[in-house]
């Protein structure tokens, strides 16, 4: 009885808070046309012809040898992507939390190669491969004198792949790592065990957990890429260059739909087992911080090669990103290395690159304060406050996460060039900046989000409550008191935003019209076509804006944010 009054109770308390309420209402209709509407397009244009309910699109799709044999690529790629990016990240965090670092620089190379992926286009690491390794080649070519080597197909999407991604599992292992209580290792010490039977027994089940969800998360990332398959893979087709190719090539809407669907159903299942199952396994193997300091390995027998091998897999990333602004420098790659700066005053004269870089610029810059503040917003509301819809909210904000951009791409062209709204104002969203703009929001929607709830969790209820028993509504509380406290949160989420959406690709590749130029289909299209000179000078001017953009985010958490607010007070 006294439960069902407090039911009453919060339920009448929610509803006498008009904003609240608009507030989820809003959200709902924003998640559900943005995110569920395109996919369910997608599945109704699988199954649905003009006949009626079929799966003889789903058939006439199964029967594609290129399918199939994509199919089969894409897993391939993924699982050997997966395993040594986990591998290697484990690596890195292992050295970082573990071992006495002789030097200050092999930290800072450490934080440089964690940062790299973060502010570069995902497909930057493709022209570097080619231009080292490919038939003109620095390395291949000049160096070891070997002239017909190809750096396309399988490998060369794997390595690339590999390189970009393990820095995103050497984060997470570095936090779990850390997160281990050094006693239950050191018991193991003075037992007799040697540091390699420890790890084996101790440390490795202990993070296994997390390592089979940073192999999960590379995964999933590894097969939702486009650019990088796109630049580099050849006549090796993955899943998201055949359904591009076959919306953009072969003018099969029905058939693309019906191979986005294959594809989302495989990334759904490993982020639902990552999300669900492998998540909560790790939250529960390691709670807490560790009890107190680690006693960090000196013997050099352990230290030295630890240390050479990450060192070299660190400046060998380096090595490949500093290629890129050498070869906007070079006369011609592989022939003519002389510096000159033609590329990028053509970028400017020749191909419209000011226009792409405002365009690009403007459009990030509208979506990126949006989607901070709806991620902080989906935050609060998960973290802070008790209504039905709740689990809808932050299933279908993380659900994005898991959606391939071709494949939210796709969704969008059937959902709203055609689909349900053939005439109104959001049939006319096609083909204009709006679309690119809400794109931008949905697809950096679940990195704030999770930012926000991680922040929000660490924050006293009653800090909050005292405001409401004042009498303020959900928006004072919110603005005046939540906000300001997960300020960094915020300002975080906002420049990752940024940098997201302007460094996006396999999304926006499907949905950019001549109107429009973005930084990252020209460099694209430039790649495809050879022509790395412009492609380089792009990208070198693009890895500023975004390089910038994050110093500039952590200068402003530095001198305005909650932690030095904290410390003056």
């Amino acid at each position: 009885m006294a439960r069902t009054q407090s039911a009453d109770l919060d339920r009448k308390k929610f509803f006498a808070d008009p904003i609240m309420v608009t507030t989820i209402a809003v959200l709902i209709a924003f998640l559900t046309l943005f995110i569920l509407y395109p996919l369910a397009i997608l599945l109704v244009d699988s199954f649905v012809t003009d006949q009626g309910p079929t799966l003889s699109v789903f058939r006439r799709v199964m029967g594609m040898s290129n399918f199939r044999r994509a199919i089969t690529n894409t897993l391939k790629v993924g699982f050997l992507v997966g395993i040594a990016s986990a591998l290697i990240g484990l690596l890195f965090a292992y050295v970082e939390v573990y071992v006495r670092l002789r030097t200050k620089f092999m930290g800072g190379l450490f934080k440089v190669v964690s940062m790299l992926p973060v502010v570069s286009p995902p497909f930057v690491l493709s022209l570097s491969m080619i231009m080292l390794f490919g038939k003109s080649g620095i390395i291949t070519r000049y160096l070891l004198h070997i002239y017909d080597n190809s750096v396309y197909g399988f490998w060369g999407i794997a390595i690339v792949q590999t390189l970009t991604f393990f820095p995103v599992c050497y984060m997470m292992m570095k936090g779990l790592l850390k997160n281990i209580d050094p006693s239950l290792e050191e018991a193991a010490r003075d037992m007799g065990a040697s540091r390699w039977k420890v790890f084996m027994t101790v440390t490795l089940p202990l993070v296994l957990p997390g390592l089979g969800n940073a192999f999960l998360v590379t995964f999933i990332e590894s097969i939702a890429d486009f650019a990088n398959p796109m630049i580099i893979g050849g006549s090796y087709d993955t899943l998201a260059t055949t359904i591009y190719l076959q919306i953009t090539g072969a003018y099969d809407k029905e058939g693309a739909s019906a191979m986005a669907v294959v594809l989302l159903c495989i990334t759904l299942f490993m982020f639902i087992l990552q999300k669900y199952w492998l998540e909560a396994k790790s939250t529960a193997t390691l709670s807490g911080k560790a009890s107190r300091a680690r006693m960090l390995i000196e013997d050099k027998s352990v230290t030295r090669p630890l240390s050479i091998l990450c060192s070299l897999l660190a400046l060998f990333v380096i090595l490949m990103y500093i290629c890129v602004p050498f070869g906007a420098l070079f006369r011609t790659w592989g022939y003519d290395f002389h510096l000159t700066t033609k590329w990028f005053v053509q970028v400017f004269k020749r191909y419209k690159g000011l226009k792409a870089f405002k365009d690009s610029f403007i459009l990030s810059l509208i979506a990126s304060p949006i989607t901070a503040l709806l991620s902080m917003i989906i935050s609060y509301l998960v973290v802070k406050r008790k209504f039905k819809a709740k689990g809808f909210i932050e299933a279908v904000s993380m659900l994005a996460m898991a959606v391939p951009g071709t494949v939210l791409g796709i969704g969008y062209i059937r959902g709203f060039s055609a689909g349900v709204f053939r005439t109104g104002f959001l049939q006319g969203l096609y083909g204009t900046g709006a679309i690119l703009i809400i794109v931008f929001i949905v697809r950096s929607l679940p990195t704030g989000t999770r930012s926000g709830i991680s922040a929000l969790r660490q924050i006293d209820k009653s800090i909050e409550e005292s405001a409401y028993d004042m009498g303020a509504d959900s928006f004072r509380v919110f603005m005046t008191v939540t906000l300001p406290l997960i300020k960094d949160s915020f300002l975080s989420g906002l420049v990752t935003a940024f940098v997201r959406s302007i460094t996006a690709i396999s999304a926006i590749i499907l949905l950019v019209t001549p109107q429009y130029l973005l930084i990252t289909v020209q460099i694209n299209e430039f790649a495809e076509k050879g022509a790395y000179g412009i492609a380089c000078a792009f990208a070198t001017i693009l890895i500023a804006i975004t390089y910038s953009a994050v110093l500039l985010m952590n200068l402003v958490i530095r001198y305005f944010g909650t932690s030095r607010n904290y410390q003056e007070s």
